[in-house]
């Protein structure tokens, strides 16, 4: 049986491992934990039986592959305190920190990235993984939806894929909001707002063949409301602000694959 180390136990890790249980892909006693974010380690042992060491050099002695999850500022220091075994795989979520840079910090083996959501604790998150057929994959696929890609790059480009995720709950938060302020019942509001989007995830995803952009003309066509508020969005850039932050994101990136 494979067993898991966890370095740093976070929001995302710590959705990751109830997802990781929760679809049978590891025994909770298989994933052996960090100490840092004592709270977060110490529920999951109690929930599930995950094994919390006293140290990363503890975690990284009990395990067959390792998982990253500290923030990328932390990476060094962490690197620092580490003696990895020859030849132990290694996963990181640390967005932004490519695979060489990662090889510098703790050493030539089998390094993947991976890129994954808050839906990993139910399973529902998109699980982007690089190289493909990795150890990454192997460990994660589980969660969710696996992306196999193909260069370092194409991983970069899914990292705002990743940030629209996030901005998608603000888009939620602000449309629920203003249907409560206009009187519908807050939980309808709430319901009304994220099962439009599913709906809307759902249907392109069934209609493949056809490009989303031609499946939202054919819903806003001429004289719809659809199509006047459309136009609104339009004429106050509500389209070019989110490509703005694409292009930001994708800048940042960028600078920190050319270190």
């Amino acid at each position: 049986m494979t067993t898991l180390g966890i370095l740093g136990v976070g929001d995302l890790t710590e959705k990751m491992v109830r997802g990781l249980v929760r679809s049978g892909q590891l025994v909770a006693s298989a994933i052996h934990l960090s100490p840092r974010n004592g709270k977060k380690a110490d529920a999951l042992a109690r929930e599930y039986g995950c094994v919390v060491h006293s140290s990363n050099q503890a975690v990284v002695d009990a395990a067959d592959v390792l998982l990253v999850g500290v923030r990328p500022a932390q990476l060094e220091g962490l690197a620092n305190e580490l003696v990895l075994r020859a030849g132990q795989p290694l996963v990181s979520v640390a967005a932004g920190v490519t695979v060489k840079q990662l090889a510098s910090l703790f050493g030539e083996r089998e390094i993947s990235r991976a890129m994954v959501s808050y839906a990993s604790e139910i399973n529902q998150s998109t699980v982007a993984v690089f190289p493909g057929e990795s150890g990454a994959e192997q460990v994660l696929s589980t969660l969710g939806t696996l992306v196999r890609l193909k260069t370092e790059r194409d991983f970069e480009l899914a990292t705002i894929g990743a940030c629209f995720n996030g901005w998608v709950y603000f888009l939620i938060d602000e449309m629920q909001q203003w249907l409560a302020e206009k009187g519908l019942p807050r939980e309808a509001a709430r319901q009304l707002v994220q099962s439009s989007v599913a709906d809307a995830a759902a249907y392109s995803r069934f209609r493949a063949e056809t490009s989303v952009g031609d499946l939202g003309i054919s819903i806003a066509t001429p004289g719809t409301y659809t199509a006047s508020g459309l136009e609104v969005l339009r004429q106050r850039g509500g389209p070019e602000a989110w490509l703005a932050a694409c292009e930001s994101v994708f800048k940042q990136l960028d600078i920190l694959e050319a270190r």
